[in-house]
């Protein structure tokens, strides 16, 4: 054993050296996955990004690798290489698969359904806000029009959440650079909770209220030199006269909106108006009107616009009616707009208002020119909500799986639970005459169809060598979190070796060790003989399962597809997680492993299982020996010895090895027997002589 884990240590410092990774692709290599009429463009110089082209040779998108932006892990250890195509609007354009390693999509389920999954990518918006449910799982009833949910995939949920987190990561990275209007900064929002009395001087004053002042000089200085310059003859006879007079205000803030509505046009617009819309009031004076004369309500005004940092906002007219309070100014034209904070806008960052004036040229066919006059704000911080740095007040991408599986975990916390406690009082409550036949039983019933086939929770070699790579190259453990059920067994297995050692879940909480156990218990009511190996043959076989980790971990050194080629020697994923659904040759492995163990006891578990040999080696934390003997076990009783299915009990000392028991506890029940223990029924003979002398 000792050169065993020498060699593993070995194995584990070679596998901690930097490896290699996929070279990204070349233009030539990237141009021939681009669809025409589309064409590959330049590589952006700071992030690792190329331009899509139309085909008049006009940029159109943006497409890139997604391990250069997110190299998120996946349940392998190594993350997806996806490549995404998006166009200027944040559109998802394609997704294509250029490496992934998951273990279901490699040779469980096959590539197939990944590739379904990404393709409902196609069109939709970046801005939305995508999350993916559970298969089979409907969208919920207050979902809105921002919202755009995807299709899971049955039994690899928590992967294909990882595939999301992927695109979205990589695409925002590029958004924010290049389409700020798709992925804007953390937004703030108003404050409800802060209203200050103002009159109209002190709302200027304060800069709550903004004022862009033209005068038909400024108009004219704007079109001068170009061909439009002579087209006003009312600026050209009147220069000091007034083009425009506008303020402009947030009536999202109680100081702005209480100061300058009447209660009534107040309420009637907090009615009408979306918790995500942003009202802003436009007053005006001078000849220049805000919107044309065929501007239809409620539509979006074609001389007006907002931009933030450098990018266009959607604005809309709001089609509200607007009731000044008295004292107040008077204004020739009065409106409000609204603006949604879900697609882009900031109002607690500064931002831009742009007014367009226009100039007609010529009588027959007449060319329109325009000017922007553009009018900062500033909001004051003070009157926002701002969000914490760094954090955008979005949830993590993986607490949706917690969500959705807030029950299960319940269920599955109060059943470990329930076996913590049997375990703790196993002597009182669990073995017994007649009560370890009922309840082992039972608990593996329960192992074997709600935490395996209902919740997918077989433990395996894949988390293990996923979680090397993480140690050792990625530094990254979020894919722990992405699958709770594993995760929240996972901590209860190390917390178990330490307490009980190896047999904890090996015994008791593995599927595929229950379906081996009811296998076996099939075969002995069918009448098929029990192979019983030697003590010798068994430890020269037990040595099978350390060898078989020993090349599992070093295949990390390889190459990643043969690991996860390897890993296949685990028929955990074709018999549990799939249920046998899956290319024939795994099938007949998995099912020939459950009839072997009708004829040698658990013989997969004893002789080949890698998980089993990881978990022994854990097991060197156990800080007690926690299961009974006697001086006169093992010499001269040898009862327990023969009973051990597990043979997992020194013929002359009577003890227990540690590494090979599965805790199946039949020797306590024996223990404790006065009817079958020598040791009891000898001692029971002596008092009964005593008593009679």
């Amino acid at each position: 054993m000792p050169r065993l884990l020498g060699v593993l240590l070995v194995w584990a410092w070679v596998v901690a050296w930097p490896s290699a990774s996929q070279a990204a692709l070349d233009a030539e290599q990237l141009a021939r996955q681009v669809v025409p009429p589309m064409a590959l463009g330049s590589k952006d110089e700071r992030l690792p990004v190329w331009q899509l082209l139309n085909s008049g040779g006009a940029l159109a998108g943006y497409i890139f690798e997604t391990r250069e932006l997110a190299p998120i892990p996946g349940f392998s250890g190594t993350p997806m290489n996806l490549l995404v195509s998006i166009d200027t609007d944040g559109n998802f354009l394609d997704i294509k698969v250029l490496d992934q390693n998951e273990p279901v999509f490699v040779s469980g389920l096959g590539p197939r359904p990944l590739h379904e999954f990404l393709y409902q990518y196609r069109g939709r918006s970046l801005a939305s806000n995508i999350k993916v449910l559970p298969a089979g799982v409907h969208k919920p009833a207050d979902a809105t029009d921002a919202d755009s949910y995807f299709d899971g995939v049955t039994k690899a949920t928590a992967s294909v959440r990882i595939a999301n987190q992927t695109i979205l990561s990589a695409a925002l990275k590029v958004a924010r650079e290049k389409l700020a209007h798709i992925a804007p900064k953390p937004a703030g929002h108003a404050r409800q909770d802060l209203f200050e009395p103002m009159r109209w001087a002190q709302l200027v004053e304060s800069g709550l209220v903004q004022h862009l002042h033209l005068s038909n000089r400024d108009v004219q200085l704007a079109f001068a030199g170009t061909s439009f310059a002579d087209d006003d003859p009312e600026a050209e006879q009147d220069p000091e006269g007034l083009y425009l007079d506008l303020w402009i205000a947030d009536l999202n803030l109680p100081s702005v909106a209480k100061n300058l509505l009447a209660p009534a046009p107040l309420a009637t617009l907090q009615g009408q108006l979306e918790a995500s819309e942003e009202p802003i009031l436009l007053l005006a004076n001078g000849r220049h009107r805000l919107v044309a004369a065929n501007f239809v309500r409620n539509s979006v005004p074609d001389r007006l616009s907002i931009h933030q940092q450098g990018f266009p906002i959607s604005v809309r007219d709001a089609d509200a009616e607007i009731g000044l309070l008295p004292g107040l100014p008077d204004f020739e034209q009065a409106m409000i707009l609204r603006v949604d904070t879900r697609f882009g806008f900031d109002p607690a960052s500064p931002w831009n208002f742009i007014v367009k004036a226009l100039r007609q040229h010529g009588s027959f066919r007449p060319a329109t020119g325009s000017h922007e006059f553009v009018l900062t704000q500033r909001p004051d911080p003070r009157y926002f909500v701002l969000p914490a740095p760094d954090q955008a007040g979005q949830q993590p991408p993986w607490l949706a799986s917690w969500r959705d599986k807030a029950p299960d975990l319940l269920w599955l916390s109060l059943f470990l639970g329930l076996l913590s406690y049997l375990l703790l009082r196993h002597r009182q409550r669990l073995t017994g005459p007649g009560r370890l036949a009922t309840l082992r039983p039972l608990l593996l019933l329960i192992t074997l169809f709600f935490v395996g086939w209902w919740e997918q929770g077989q433990l395996s070699m894949v988390t293990l060598m996923g979680l090397l790579r993480a140690i050792f190259q990625t530094h990254n453990f979020a894919f722990l979190l992405y699958d709770p059920v594993s995760l929240l067994l996972w901590v209860y297995t190390l917390i178990t070796l330490i307490v009980w050692g190896r047999g904890t879940f090996c015994g008791w909480l593995c599927p595929f060790g229950a379906l081996q156990e009811f296998a076996h218990t099939l075969g002995r009511k069918l009448g098929i003989n029990e192979w019983r190996l030697s003590a010798d043959l068994t430890r020269r076989l037990g040595w099978i399962k350390y060898v078989i980790l020993a090349g599992l971990i070093g295949s990390l050194l390889f190459a990643t597809a043969l690991s996860d080629r390897l890993v296949e020697v685990e028929p955990f994923k074709t018999a549990i997680t799939l249920t046998f659904q899956r290319a024939w040759p795994y099938v007949l492995y998995a099912v020939a492993c459950v009839l072997v163990s009708m004829v040698v006891f658990k013989g997969y578990c004893r002789f080949l299982c890698p998980l089993g040999a990881a978990l022994v080696l854990g097991g060197k934390l156990r800080r007690w020996d926690w299961l009974v003997r006697r001086q006169e076990c093992g010499t001269p009783c040898k009862l327990c010895y023969v009973t051990c299915r597990y043979e997992a009990i020194e013929r002359q000392s009577g003890a227990i090895r540690y590494d090979d028991c599965f805790q199946c506890l039949e020797c306590v029940e024996i223990y404790d027997d006065t009817t079958r223990c020598v040791p009891l029924i000898q001692q029971a003979r002596s008092t009964k002589v005593s008593t009679v002398s």
